[in-house]
């Protein structure tokens, strides 16, 4: 039982680690939910945002798609990925959607409503969205990442959304 509780706290202090690594802090994901929340709820503090974030990432099956996506990025900055899939995952091919569907495994947790936020994002792109998407900007590969985060950031969204309806009621 040790060992599991080990592995556990392995996966999610790894799955972190690699976001900050990459360049993610938590507070860039939280700013997404205020992006997402601050016109639904008036008094939104970004603490809620943070607390939200910090809730959706000790999920399990959130921090198993951080680590495949951003294992997958940093293959293909090595040229480690076979081709075709090298070249596809390197240039984000706009008809590749695994990075989406990983991203929807996140998206889920919280219900229909965590598809919708994460669409709306996905296509603003606004704050740490918009750079890690800037492949020039970042020398990096993030075509899993910016997936990623946009659907932590929908998750949290959907999971505050969620709260704040049943403290309404």
């Amino acid at each position: 039982m040790l060992e599991k509780k080990r592995a556990i706290h392995m996966t999610e202090k790894t799955a972190r680690k690699w976001l900050h690594e990459r360049g993610v802090e938590i507070e860039d994901i939280a700013n997404l939910v205020y992006f997402l929340q601050e016109k639904y709820h008036p008094d939104l503090q970004m603490d809620d945002c943070i607390e939200n974030v910090e809730r959706v990432l000790s999920k399990r099956e959130v921090q198993n798609a951080i680590l495949t996506g951003i294992q997958l990025d940093i293959l293909a900055e090595q040229k480690k990925l076979g081709e075709p899939l090298q070249s596809i995952i390197e240039t984000d091919e706009s008809l590749y959607g695994v990075d989406e569907i990983l991203a929807f495994s996140i998206v889920n947790i919280y219900g229909s409503i965590g598809f919708t936020n994460y669409g709306f994002i996905d296509k603003a792109k606004p704050g740490i969205l918009e750079k890690l998407n800037d492949k020039e900007a970042t020398g990096k590969c993030h075509t899993f990442l910016d997936d990623i985060v946009g659907a932590v950031a929908a998750a949290a969204s959907s999971r505050l959304a969620h709260r704040a309806a049943n403290i309404e009621d």
